[in-house]
């Protein structure tokens, strides 16, 4: 009984480990050729000048609309153009 109990709270702490693992986005994963895909698929062009950060996050310039812009790409995937 003691080592079911004990099994079943280590399936449960190594549960809780893998679910508190950053969430990243397979697009910034795949280098500067995903992060320039993942952009082009919201609609930027031109896309260049792709940097990765020590943060994770990737910066570089991009068209969209006609106005050109600096966009970043946070890990998680999210797109902020400035």
């Amino acid at each position: 009984m003691r080592t079911l109990l004990l099994a079943g709270m280590a399936i449960a702490v190594a549960a809780g480990a893998a679910g508190a693992q950053p969430v990243r986005d397979q697009a910034t994963q795949a280098g500067s050729a995903g992060v320039a895909q993942r952009l082009q698929s919201l609609g930027y062009k031109n896309v260049h000048d792709l940097r990765r950060g020590a943060d994770g996050r990737w910066t570089g310039k991009a068209t969209r609309h006609g106005v050109p812009s600096t966009v970043t790409v946070q890990p998680r995937g999210a797109v902020i153009a400035r």
